[in-house]
Parts: C-alpha cells; structure tokens; sequence
C-alpha cells in the first residue's frame, strides 16, 4: 500500500474516532438533561472535526518522491487553513450560539486527544 493511501486511511479512521466520541459523550451528556451542555461539547467537537478533515485533505493530496516540494507546501497550506479554519469556528460559536465554554473547549480537547489516541490504537 502506498505512503499515502495509508495516510489517508489513518486520517479516516481518526475522523472515525472523533465522531463517534463526539456523539457518544454528546449522547450521554444530553440524556442526563443538559442539553445546552451536550450542544456546546458537540459544536467544541465540530471544531475540531472540521479542521482535521481539510489538512487530511491537504496532508494527502500529492504523493511520490517527484512531487516532494508540492507535498511539503500542501502540508504547510493545510496547516495554515487549519488553523484559520479553528479560529473562525470558535468565533462563530461564541458569537452565533448560546453555549457553556467549558464544554465547548471540553468537547475540542476530547476530540482532538481521541483523534491523536485513534493513530496509537492503529499503530
């Protein structure tokens, strides 16, 4: 398997794992009745979800030893794009919705750490 179909296929997977820690903890969050609490874990998950795809995107896009300089400025332009994407999230939740911080940041720093944990489990 190529250097990049496995990249692309870890990325899913800690996609994978994000969503369903996110869901589950949002689930479980809800049904002990506080619902603000288990919308704003999973909008802090949306944050973290959304930017991790694009860089994959951007991460995986070129492969090969020919293509090294277009592979390293992709990564780098994920990266940036990432990044922005994050900030501009946070802001719409603070702005657009009427969320509890804690489990706002609680729900990007669990699902970013499970999408990290994901590629430990699958290695």
């Amino acid at each position: 398997m190529e250097i990049t179909e496995k990249g692309k296929k870890l990325a899913r997977t800690g996609a994978l794992y994000q969503c369903f820690i996110a869901l589950v903890i949002s689930v479980i969050i809800a049904l002990s009745g506080m619902e603000t609490w288990a919308i704003s874990f999973a909008i802090g998950a949306t944050i973290s979800i959304v930017p991790n795809s694009v860089f994959a995107l951007f991460a995986f896009r070129y492969s090969g030893a020919s293509k090294n300089r277009l592979v390293v400025k992709s990564f780098n332009q994920g990266a940036k794009v990432k990044l922005l994407i994050t900030v501009l999230l946070f802001v719409v939740a603070f702005v657009q919705f009427d969320i509890e911080p804690i489990a706002l940041f609680a729900g990007f720093v669990i699902t970013a750490a499970s999408y990290w944990l994901a590629f430990f489990r699958a290695g």
